[in-house]
């Protein structure tokens, strides 16, 4: 048996909403099928194609009942749930680098531009509401990828 790619990511979250929102609104994720799981959380899609169960999964706390999640995936301390641990940070090809930019921007969500000359890259750096480092990677067609840099 060989690792053949990524199949998802998850994030366990105290503010499920606030996640959904990121992850749909900015990075244009969408909702899709999750199974019946007896704690909250949404899996997100990069398209309409199913099969492969999701890009990232996001894990709700439920502060008032934990049992659920306990059960299935183990106890985590509150203070744990910030940041992403020994994790750098999570990383998407991209396309629409201008798109991007603009909703950034529209959006208020700061974020470090990089450039990689050698890969012939942009790399854009966010953070999610949990604390989560995420690089979007656009190939550096842009004669000006830096316009609209925030920090």
């Amino acid at each position: 048996m060989a690792i053949v790619k990524p199949a998802h990511y998850s994030i366990r979250t105290a503010d499920l909403d606030a996640s959904r929102r990121f992850y749909t609104e900015v990075l244009q994720l969408r909702v899709g099928f999750r199974p019946p799981f007896k704690f909250p959380g949404a899996w997100l899609y990069p398209d309409q194609d199913e099969s492969e169960f999701g890009a990232v999964h996001l894990i709700g706390v439920d502060p008032i009942s934990r049992e659920g999640l306990r059960d299935y995936l183990g106890e985590r301390r509150d203070e744990d749930l910030q940041g992403s641990g020994s994790v750098d940070h999570i990383a998407f090809q991209a396309t629409d680098w201008a798109d991007m930019r603009r909703r950034l921007d529209a959006l208020r969500i700061p974020y470090r531009l990089q450039r990689m000359p050698s890969l012939d890259l942009i790399q854009v750096f966010l953070v999610d509401p949990s604390g989560v480092t995420i690089e979007l990677s656009y190939r550096s067609n842009n004669p000006d990828p830096s316009k609209g840099t925030s920090q």
